[in-house]
């Protein structure tokens, strides 16, 4: 990318922003991108996976499960990948999510969530407890998101595909936590993917300011009193970015703006004190945005609504002894995971089960029930209930702890570890029937299969061979 491949109108707008700093940028441009991943820190620390790491790679400064990798690896074609130990992020995006203090037990809304970059993130740091809510207003989007989800191995979701504005009518002052990453006009991508360069000439910042404002006032509507959110964006039009939390401002006087503690090569706001930019000739990164907003304590509309929708609403099948102890095998292991388990224990968890259509659901804890939305996943599927027999899911298998799971299985299922180099690992992937070896299970039943003490899914045992149940639509092409 070049500058003569730019738009003239928004080079002049970038030099009017930059002033000396913009030769530097205008460099930038023809320089490589860098790529990234983050660490899924619901399964191991970063620490844990710089041990085990196949990647060369250094730490992202402004995310500490952050790692920069070499643009030539293929970090989608690696066993970990499928055992959801990383998500394959662009540096900079890692902010927002970063930056947005979340806390287990939080209920936290990522508003416009898809592909699913920051919500992997929410989700693992609320360790198995409390709430996410991933929104996207297009299906196909959300379809997308809730497959990273499940990969990830996020046990406390759910999906939605709504307009914020029925979000803010149907839950207000509901959630502690929200992010808002905006659709914007892209600038800050410009270099990493020249097809933003069209759409901005098709709908640039005049575009999407009025849309940005819209969702952030409903973003606003949905956030308690003491909650925090984050507004974010990857262009760098002051009209999209301090302009549009300005307008927010003014028009709430129930909102604070919380500064944002810079980095090395971060910047503040333009005119707005406490936010934080992000400028690819400053940092390893491309262009992105971030403020944090608080809204002030206060008798919100939103505390009965949260007392009041907080339960489960729902029923389960009748299930056969075996499938009674897998599925109290599971929950004890999730419960395990979550490290709560005064009050995440068994009976807790069975009256958050949900059955619908012959799946079994585990609802997270507060889950709205009763909302009349166009929900795509509500909670944890664990299975499909056949004739009694509980038959689990892959978004079970990748919400497991290995050890929580050996610790807690009860005998209900068998666990086979492979090692990274082991070839059945690919063939397991590919959806193959796996031989066995001495001291492997060799029983009848259902075994979880690993790498490295990772879930992969599960195949089920018949003697001296493995039955592959790995679901078919995330095989290894």
């Amino acid at each position: 990318m070049t500058k003569e491949g730019l738009p003239s109108g928004f080079l002049e707008g970038m030099k009017g922003l930059l002033g000396e700093e913009y030769p530097a940028y205008e460099k930038s441009l023809e320089e490589p991108g860098y790529a990234g991943i983050r660490v899924n820190t619901w399964k191991l620390t970063a620490g844990e996976w710089d041990r085990i790491s196949p990647f060369s790679q250094e730490p992202v400064p402004w995310a500490g499960n952050g790692r920069y990798i070499s643009r030539e690896e293929r970090p989608a074609r690696d066993p970990f990948y499928y055992a959801g130990l990383y998500y394959i992020q662009e540096p900079s995006a890692m902010t927002p999510a970063a930056v947005l203090p979340v806390e287990p037990g939080d209920r936290v809304l990522d508003l416009c969530a898809a592909p699913g970059g920051k919500s992997t993130e929410l989700g693992a740091r609320l360790r198995g407890r409390g709430f996410l809510l991933a929104n996207d207003i297009s299906i196909s989007r959300a379809k997308a998101l809730l497959k990273n989800l499940e990969l990830f191995g996020i046990p406390n979701f759910c999906v939605t595909a709504e307009t914020p504005e029925k979000l803010a009518a149907k839950m207000p002052e509901y959630f502690d936590k929200i992010l808002v990453d905006a659709p914007c006009s892209g600038e800050g991508m410009f270099r990493r993917d020249e097809g933003m360069v069209k759409d901005w000439e098709m709908r640039g910042p005049d575009y999407y300011a009025p849309i940005q404002r819209e969702i952030l006032g409903q973003a606003a509507d949905l956030l308690r009193p003491g909650g925090v959110m984050v507004y974010s964006t990857c262009t760098f039009s002051r009209m999209e970015d301090e302009g549009a939390v300005e307008d927010l401002l003014r028009e709430r006087q129930d909102l604070e703006l919380v500064p944002i503690p810079l980095f090395p090569g971060a910047v503040g706001g333009f005119g707005l004190t406490g936010c934080l930019r992000l400028f690819p000739h400053r940092v390893h990164g491309e262009g992105h945005f971030v403020a944090m907003i608080r809204k002030k304590e206060g008798n919100g509309k939103g505390e009965r609504f949260r007392k009041s929708r907080s339960g489960p609403a729902g029923s389960r099948l009748k299930l056969e002894p075996a499938s009674e102890q897998l599925l109290d095998g599971v929950l004890s292991a999730l419960g395990a995971a979550a490290g709560d388990p005064g009050r995440d224990g068994l009976a807790d968890q069975k009256r958050r089960l949900y059955e619908k259509e012959g799946c079994l659901y585990l609802l997270p804890e507060g889950f709205p029930e009763g909302m009349g939305l166009r929900f795509l996943r509500t909670g944890l599927l664990l299975g499909e209930v056949k004739r009694g027999r509980l038959e689990p899911s892959q978004a079970l298998a990748m919400a497991l702890s290995w050890k929580e799971a050996a610790g807690q299985s009860r005998g209900a299922f068998q666990m086979l570890n492979l090692d990274r180099e082991d070839d059945r690992v690919l063939r397991y992937l590919k959806g193959e029937t796996l031989a066995l070896t001495d001291g492997e299970p060799d029983g009848k039943g259902w075994v979880l299969v690993g790498v490295c003490g990772f879930p992969l899914g599960w195949a089920r045992g018949n003697g001296r061979t493995l039955k592959n149940k790995y679901y078919p639509g995330w095989r290894w092409q």
